[in-house]
């Protein structure tokens, strides 16, 4: 089919002073029509285990600057894609194009195209919401979680908070995505960190996923991914047997601590999480020590160099 897209002119993300990495680009997705995919690929390609870094709305992959750098100073590969609709990622401008199947394909025909094996799963937001959907049918391919500040769901309600974070989505002319991030990580986010969040959209044509996304959370029965969510379930409960790492950002009052709690006991021997008192729904700002953490975790603080 034919997607009518947009593509952020690259001069946006001339000034991002906390993110020297250089993007990647595919545009062989089948089914995608052409449209191009950006991610980050750090580090060295021949890394025993890759950090596969899954951003959520309506945030791009310059939402794990502080993790990218312990991951890669330790030896590891790290893969940081953005979605359709963010960051330097092409953006439908058809609401309608954005679906759950539309992202979950994407990403694991990625994983697929660059091969990635033994990966450690990072996720936050949409980054869980979908990629706690993939292990299951790509399990030889997953060893690790590192979860933070996101659900399974299965078409069984929301938190009162998501429910208000939704109205709010849909109910607003434009969603100020800078001061969104802004306003939830206060002092860990400066005037250039706004900029970046707000570099992948010159106008309001180019957010129909961020308009989307909270409308697609399949939150009741028969929402697509709903079914994907039940199985996610039943696999992280019985199924997963890596090693599993997870961070709360204590003051988010959409995916904090009651849901993670949730999160938790269906995760097969999730530890004790780590509790970021200081941070909210978009924890990675408070990534270094968590990045840092969950390698001594792993014990992966330091691997032979390739």
């Amino acid at each position: 089919m034919s997607i009518e897209r947009l593509r952020t002119p690259e001069e946006r993300f001339s000034l991002l002073p906390g993110f020297p990495y250089q993007p990647n680009y595919i545009d062989s997705l089948d089914g995608y029509d052409s449209m191009r995919m950006a991610y980050i690929d750090e580090g060295s390609s021949n890394a025993e285990t890759t950090f596969l870094c899954l951003h959520g709305e309506p945030t791009w992959s310059y939402l794990y600057r502080k993790m990218i750098p312990v991951f890669v100073d330790a030896g590891h590969r790290v893969i940081a894609p953005d979605l359709f609709g963010f960051g330097r990622s092409d953006k439908p401008v058809d609401d309608k194009v954005y679906t759950f199947n539309f992202h979950r394909n994407s990403l694991i025909q990625l994983i697929e195209h660059l091969n990635l094996n033994n990966i450690t799963l990072v996720c936050q937001d949409w980054g869980g919401l979908l990629g706690l959907t993939l292990p299951m049918d790509m399990p030889g391919r997953f060893t690790r979680l590192l979860v933070m500040n996101t659900a399974i769901a299965a078409g069984d309600g929301a938190s009162e908070g998501f429910y208000h974070w939704r109205n709010f989505s849909v109910s607003v002319p434009e969603i100020p995505v800078g001061g969104l991030v802004a306003n939830d990580a206060r002092s860990e986010v400066n005037l250039l960190d706004i900029v970046a969040y707000d570099a992948p959209f010159p106008d309001n044509r180019y957010k129909a996923g961020v308009r989307r996304f909270p409308s697609i959370v399949p939150v009741d029965p028969g929402m697509e991914g709903a079914e994907l969510g039940l199985r996610a379930r039943a696999f992280w409960s019985s199924t997963w047997e890596g090693d599993s790492f997870m961070a709360i950002g204590m003051r988010d009052a959409v995916l904090g601590e009651k849901v993670m709690t949730m999160l938790r006991s269906i995760i097969k021997n999730c530890p004790q999480p780590l509790k970021v008192e200081e941070a909210g729904h978009f924890v990675q700002e408070y990534g270094k020590e968590i990045a840092e953490k969950a390698l001594a975790h792993f014990q992966l603080q330091k691997v032979p160099a390739q």
